[in-house]
């Protein structure tokens, strides 16, 4: 590589004859930075080293490692592969020649050499090599880029679906930390479920991340329900609770009207819709909204159930005390076959040591207030 934009470019001649060197080297010191290695060790050394040259010229007949071994191991090596390599041998016949290009050369000289057809050749080749490093380097940066802006953009992503997530919960009065335990609930859960025969092809890494991502949307239809009704002490009748019921729906419609502004569909929103819209199904077939029983209550709503009703449960409340971790693991034992999918049930009860570390890794403070929440 060359150290500056003015330094020369630097051409390799391998050959085990000094005097070919001498002749080759007279021809190019005055354009080129030049090199010599009169056995094949000695050229791998150098173009593996801390200042490879930009182009080699490669003798085939060499004792020891001849120049085909060489050209093969300085394109097997990555340090090395993209160094061109012009075969310059006395070698004439056409398998021969064949034969190195076929090990990665980019020419092929036969000697005697003509002093301006091997010019004319080495600046093609290093012409070609200055353009394919630049692109090379272009291209690294674009790539880097790309990765910086999507990074940025998940950020930004991130953050809204947080900040949309609490404004719901503000309205509902709950905190923030509510929006985060549920988040690494959903995950764990996922996880611990990832290899299991039934979730397996649903919960690869990138649903688990999707999962993970979407779950502060899972409450946003609380943004249309009556703060009359959100922020009521006591317990709802069966017409503010039939309002209440109406947070999954209203969910799904704002999560499905921002999907159809897209032009192609949108994994996370998808996932963000599935969340809001059935995560209060039964698995007996007794939740709402629309009654679904067993499998037919999608994959997202089975998995963020219990994490909703197990934050619920251990949180204060103006109408309830907070119940203790193995209060609410009880609690939700008692749902087995009846209101979580058994099997997520089994996995939630083998990690709710996990459930329990988040929840007080991420506990809210205390408020003049207490929130409202209920797990309906």
């Amino acid at each position: 590589m060359q150290t500056s934009i003015d330094a020369k470019p630097a051409v390799l001649i391998v050959d085990d004859a000094p005097d070919n060197i001498a002749l080759i080297s007279s021809l190019l010191k005055e354009t080129y930075r030049v090199k010599a290695a009169t056995s094949g060790e000695l050229a791998l050394s150098l173009v593996e080293g801390s200042s490879p040259p930009d182009l080699v010229l490669l003798d085939i007949v060499m004792p020891g490692m001849d120049g085909y071994e060489v050209c093969r191991r300085m394109k097997a090596n990555p340090a090395s592969a993209d160094i061109p390599v012009i075969f310059l041998t006395a070698r004439s016949e056409a398998p021969d020649e064949e034969k190195g290009l076929g090990l990665g050369a980019i020419d092929y000289i036969t000697k005697p050499i003509s002093p301006p057809i091997m010019l004319a050749r080495i600046r093609t080749h290093l012409r070609l090599k200055s353009v394919s490093d630049f692109l090379k380097d272009k291209n690294a940066y674009l790539e880097s880029e790309v990765a910086r802006r999507t990074e940025e953009i998940g950020m930004v992503q991130d953050a809204t679906m947080i900040a949309l997530g609490s404004l719901a919960e503000t309205r509902d009065n709950e905190t923030g930390n509510h929006i985060r335990r549920t988040q690494c609930y959903i995950r764990a859960l996922a996880e611990k479920l990832a290899d299991h025969p039934r979730f397996r092809k649903q919960l690869n890494a990138e649903n688990i991340q999707l999962l993970y991502k979407s779950a502060p949307l899972h409450d946003i239809g609380k943004v249309g329900i009556p703060d009359t009704i959100l922020r009521k002490a006591g317990k709802l009748d069966e017409k503010e609770f039939e309002i209440m019921k109406r947070h999954t729906v209203l969910g799904r419609d704002a999560i499905l009207a921002a999907e159809d502004r897209l032009d192609s569909p949108n994994t996370f929103l998808a996932m963000a819709r599935e969340l809001a819209w059935s995560h209060h199904e039964r698995w007996d077939g007794k939740g709402y909204p629309r009654g679904l029983a067993g499998d037919d209550i999608p994959l997202p709503g089975r998995l963020m159930a219990i994490p909703d009703v197990y934050d619920a449960l251990i949180s204060k409340r103006v109408y309830k005390k907070a119940y203790t971790h193995e209060e609410a693991v009880d609690f939700i034992k008692a749902g087995d076959g009846k209101q979580f999918d058994p099997d997520i049930l089994e996995a939630f009860l083998e990690i709710s040591d996990t459930f329990r570390d988040i929840a007080s890794g991420l506990e809210d403070r205390e408020e003049a207030e207490t929130p409202v929440r209920r797990p309906e």
